[in-house]
């Protein structure tokens, strides 16, 4: 099975608290399911936004079978359905417009380091969070760091930005790969960016990665919680910054060792 195979048959077998929370370009359904309790810390994790990236979306199923023990959390495996199939099976996992499209703009049939959506837009400068000025931003379709016409113009960024808006989480947490860090600073004022660093702390001492701060990034979901929504988001690298693009089954060991707990004491300690 693909990834969407993989997660769409996990959701069907959940026997807890879920959501289809939208579709993607290519009408593929973005799931969420529910671990933990409503009493306690709220939260939302999401997973492979980036298409090379579909690799956290076997993390997220570990999360959702480790579950909780205080708090609540959202699990959103597979932000990027399309582009994780384009990755793991090619242009063949397209319409045939679409398929054409997407091989002319990435000039071969190797889709292997493809980050972008269907509509080779990447969804993580999608947000509006300072959007298109982050210095990697580009603003024609391409594989990697096109915004897009407008913040949310696309379907998987509406779809989370809306489901989060209905969650009112207290706190966000992405995960993505690799390099073994965490980034948790978007500008925020002194008195939140003491919280959002205190907390970051626990994610740090929970997986082993150290802080870092991208301030010359823009228009990501982290970005947008802590500019928006006021509330502490962090953006988690996992995956040996020696495993190459796209990380496969072989790194899944690695990054669940040190990623299992996470959830679980952040939200004891939150």
């Amino acid at each position: 099975m693909n990834v969407y195979e993989e997660v769409s048959a996990f959701y069907q077998s959940y026997r807890g608290e879920k959501a289809v929370i939208g579709e993607s370009v290519c009408g593929r359904r973005i799931y969420a399911m529910f671990i933990g309790t409503h009493s306690g810390p709220l939260g939302i994790s999401q997973y492979a936004m980036h298409a090379r990236e579909w690799i956290g979306a076997h993390l997220a199923l570990w999360h959702v079978r480790r579950g909780l023990v205080r708090g609540g959390v959202w699990v959103v495996p597979l932000v990027n359905p399309d582009g994780a199939l384009l990755v793991q099976e090619g242009a063949g996992s397209l319409s045939r417009g679409r398929r054409a499209e997407l091989l002319y703009l990435n000039g071969s049939g190797d889709f292997s380091l493809w980050k972008a959506n269907a509509r080779a837009v990447d969804l993580n400068v999608n947000f509006d969070a300072r959007w298109g000025t982050g210095a990697k931003n580009i603003r024609v379709p391409s594989a990697a760091n096109y915004v897009g016409i407008t913040p949310f113009s696309e379907p998987e960024t509406k779809a989370l930005r809306d489901f989060t808006r209905a969650v009112s989480p207290q706190f966000t947490i992405s995960y993505h790969t690799k390099g073994e860090e965490i980034y948790w600073r978007f500008h925020q004022p002194f008195f939140r960016a003491r919280r959002d660093r205190r907390l970051a702390g626990i994610l740090s001492a929970a997986t082993g990665y150290p802080l870092r701060e991208a301030p010359h990034s823009a228009g990501g979901y982290k970005d947008w919680c802590i500019e928006s929504l006021h509330i502490p988001a962090f953006t988690v690298e996992a995956g040996r910054d020696s495993f190459s693009h796209p990380l496969g089954l072989s790194s899944l060991s690695d990054i669940v060792t040190k990623n299992l707990d996470a959830l679980v004491r952040f939200t004891e300690e939150f």
